[in-house]
């Protein structure tokens, strides 16, 4: 036995026997071992800054799985019996998340139950805690009780981790198994789970799985990375993947069934097992590698994907280990019902980004040929390669003409409008039919009553049924593909050239548009010259967001988002709010300074908008927390932070640069970042080198502190009395602060006219004290203005 152990350790073989298969149906039919029950006192287990005590309970383990005991149930059944978890965030952002949910920015709380979920050595460090304390023994007499009342549990909980159990537990080079999950039941805040993940990018997360409004919501109550991580270097990527080929059919019923051919290129030596990522909608039934069988393990994981974004992870075993720096051909058998009706035989995916197997995003060549029903029209990005009708069936065949990190496809029976701007395509596709959503409601005409005091006879009117007439979803097809040309056209003397320089556009369901490389969705709304009445009467908001912004801003994404692209999910601010002030720049470029004001007012609005207890949106996070903004607690932060907030972060700096600036600011980043991620503090470096010369905050430390990685809008209030006789005036100004926390500052500008509509700006920094200033001046100010220009996000 000794020699096999060994031998195994030389190899790096995994020391878990039977297939995925095999595993992960052990993980779904464990239970608890009823000899392995502890009467126990005063454990604890670490984790970095999280410290679980289990002070006095009951201990029960799992049978093995695969050689490895995996779960552990401790319960305080016992007189003064009690558990206790502490988290311990390393900076005052997680501190104030985790606040908002657990009423403390240091949580310690006292648990009832915890169930444990493992891969690494927690077993073992528990049982060598055991001999410390005489009072830790054997409760044999428990052990089937706890088995009878906690299996079903255990069996339910961790088959929500259950492919990610598998992953660990068939091991392999390069690997360091290591998950840890705690579901705690606690008397104060509820059920709550607590993951610590050597795997992910943030190893520590806590939160709490909650419905809203029919909505299930992760809440991310804290995430960060842990302190024995924190001066690790940045993992490298263990498998390269690049030639995409796929060919996908859609059949009558719009399902959808693919085969993805990827060529794979691994970088660690002997990996037995690879993770994927596929939407959930999507199965995958098959997987060859080089030609050869391999097994897939694809179980639906609850809780595991709503933290990880909706995303389902499987695993694929290759017949042999995979050799380091040696290219495999993975495909991929899957299908799917990723298409849906709207209603009137209005199509969309929803699927968008991920009905193919992923592994993670990386740039890659792309070859796509779909066989879809002769009666509709198919867009995807690349250049044609084919387009022919066989009887029933049409057959399209694109190739992308420069790498690119996701290919999207739509589907419809379309009008097209296509444009040629210079180097650049815009094709932009209609429905012809408007879905179900939209259409107008029938009013019924109803007899009215004659008026008091009228003699002469009305004639009744008959009872009918009037419908309005529908909006037609080409009446803008023309229209849209001139300005989305001509945005195109802006945003590339300002940015350099797009993703791809064929921009197809079509239309989505619902109130949205997204922008991958080469491919938007649009909302229909934005197809309509006038927004549907039954939504009540468009704002003049609404109007400019869905007929200028929303396509401009898809439009954007050609470069933020597919050209340069975020590290994380703290960093997806930087995409949407560049997106979004591209947008902005366009709009005020071809409509004037007023559309954009129009739209910065409402942005603010959004972010001063109230909830139920009376905090403002934008206390619910600052801007780097990304989709966790997105909670049970507030659910329009997200939007009105990241795009909202985001761009005025961009309207601010812009004002602090000065045009010239920031426009070679914008230039720069794509120039240093093309192709590459950008995180939030590269994109603050790069702008500090765009600062005017002596700038207060020059390198805008304090300005990133407040807007970006805090919260809070500042109430401002200026007064001032000119002193002194011409030519030795003095403007004495007193700038006033409020509504916001002691620490907060911001420097504001206030534009003085001295003479023949000259102006000279001077900026002044607030604190929680009224800030004094003086400005020197020849003669008596015209005016004086406190930030005309939006400079500041105020309320």
């Amino acid at each position: 036995m000794r020699w096999l152990l060994a031998l195994a350790l030389l190899v790096r073989l995994p020391l878990c026997a039977g297939t995925a298969a095999d595993i992960a149906r052990a993980i779904r039919e464990n239970s608890f071992d009823r000899d392995e029950c502890y009467r126990v006192r005063d454990l604890t287990i670490t984790k970095d800054e999280l410290r679980i005590y289990l002070t006095d309970g009951h201990l029960t383990f799992s049978k093995p799985v695969g050689g490895r005991r995996i779960a552990a149930i401790f319960t305080t059944d016992v007189d003064g019996g009690d558990g206790e978890i502490l988290l311990l965030p390393p900076n005052r952002a997680e501190r104030r998340s985790l606040a908002k949910y657990a009423e403390s920015p240091n949580l310690d709380d006292h648990f009832t139950t915890a169930l444990f979920i493992f891969t690494g050595d927690d077993y073992d460090a528990l049982k060598s805690q055991l001999p410390s304390n005489p009072a830790n023994k054997k409760a044999p007499e428990l052990g089937p009780l706890l088995d009878e009342a906690w299996t079903s549990v255990l069996r339910s909980l961790g088959s929500s981790y259950q492919t990610r159990l598998t992953l660990d537990l068939m091991d392999g080079p390069g690997r360091s198994p290591g998950l840890f999950v705690a579901l705690i039941s606690s008397p104060k805040l509820g059920n709550y789970d607590f993951v610590f993940d050597p795997d992910s990018s943030e190893q520590i997360k806590a939160g709490q799985v909650l419905t809203r409004g029919n909505r299930l919501y992760f809440d991310t109550w804290a995430s960060f990375v842990s302190s024995s991580f924190r001066n690790r270097p940045a993992p490298v990527r263990d498998l390269a993947i690049n030639h995409y080929r796929i060919e996908a059919t859609v059949h009558p019923d719009y399902s959808l069934a693919a085969v993805t051919r990827v060529a794979v290129k691994p970088a660690v030596d002997g990996m037995v097992v690879v993770p994927f990522d596929i939407a959930p909608e999507m199965q995958v039934s098959e997987v060859k590698i080089d030609g050869r069988p391999a097994e897939v393990l694809q179980r639906d994981s609850l809780r595991a994907d709503l933290a990880r974004g909706g995303n389902t992870l499987f695993l694929v075993v290759p017949p042999e280990p995979l050799r380091a720096g040696r290219e495999y051909e993975f495909e991929f058998h899957h299908a799917g019902q990723v298409i849906h009706d709207a209603g009137d035989g209005v199509l969309f995916v929803s699927a968008r980004a991920d009905w193919y197997p992923l592994h993670g995003l990386q740039f890659s060549d792309y070859d796509l040929l779909f066989r879809y029903p002769a009666n509709l029209d198919l867009v995807t990005p690349g250049d044609a390669v084919e387009d022919r009708t066989e009887g029933d069936w049409r057959i399209t065949r694109r190739r992308v003409s420069s790498p690119i990190r996701v290919a999207g496809f739509n589907l419809g029976n379309y009008q097209h409008a296509r444009l040629e701007r210079g180097k650049y395509v815009v094709d932009v596709c209609a429905n012809r039919k408007l879905e179900t959503g939209l259409q107008p409601r029938q009013v019924e005409l109803i007899p009215l009553p004659n008026p008091p005091g009228l003699r002469t006879r009305r004639d009744p009117l008959t009872p009918q049924a009037v419908t309005a007439p529908p909006p037609n979803p080409v009446e803008r097809l023309r229209d849209l593909a001139s300005g989305i040309a001509s945005a195109l056209e802006f945003m590339a003397s300002k940015f350099g050239p797009p993703a791809l320089p064929h921009l197809t556009v079509s239309p989505i369901p619902g109130t949205f548009g997204q922008g991958f490389p080469g491919l938007i969705y649009l909302s229909t709304l934005s197809y309509l010259k006038r927004l549907p009445t039954g939504r009540g009467q468009a704002t003049q908001t609404q109007e400019l967001f869905f007929q200028e912004v929303l396509e401009a801003h898809e439009t954007a994404h050609q470069w933020w988002g597919n050209r340069v692209f975020a590290a994380s999910y703290r960093d997806t601010w930087l995409m949407e709010a560049l997106a979004n002030y591209a947008a902005l720049l366009y709009l005020e470029n071809s409509k004037g300074p007023h559309a954009m004001e129009v739209l910065l007012n409402s942005y603010r609005s959004g972010l001063l908008e109230k909830n139920a207890g009376g905090q403002i949106v934008d206390s619910t996070g600052p801007i780097v927390l990304g989709p966790r903004l997105e909670n049970s607690q507030e659910p329009r932060a997200y939007i009105a932070i990241t795009y909202g907030k985001g761009t005025w972060i961009l309207q601010m700096l812009r004002r602090r640069m000065g045009d010239e600036r920031f426009f070679s600011f914008l230039s720069e980043i794509l120039k240093r970042y093309d192709r590459q991620d950008l995180t939030t503090e590269k994109f603050q470096r790069l702008a500090a080198q765009f600062m005017p010369a002596k700038s207060d905050d020059a390198t805008l430390d304090s300005f990133f502190e407040q807007w970006v990685y805090g919260t809070g809008i500042p109430s401002l209030k200026l007064s001032y009395s000119i002193k002194g006789k011409a030519p030795a005036l003095r403007l004495v100004g007193t700038l006033t602060q409020s509504d916001v926390d002691e620490d907060f500052t911001v420097l504001v500008p206030v534009e003085i006219q001295v003479a023949r509509g000259r102006t000279v700006t001077h900026w002044v920094r607030t604190s929680s004290e009224p800030a004094i200033f003086t400005v020197p001046l020849k003669q008596a100010p015209g005016k004086v203005t406190l930030d005309p220009q939006y400079a500041v996000l105020r309320r």
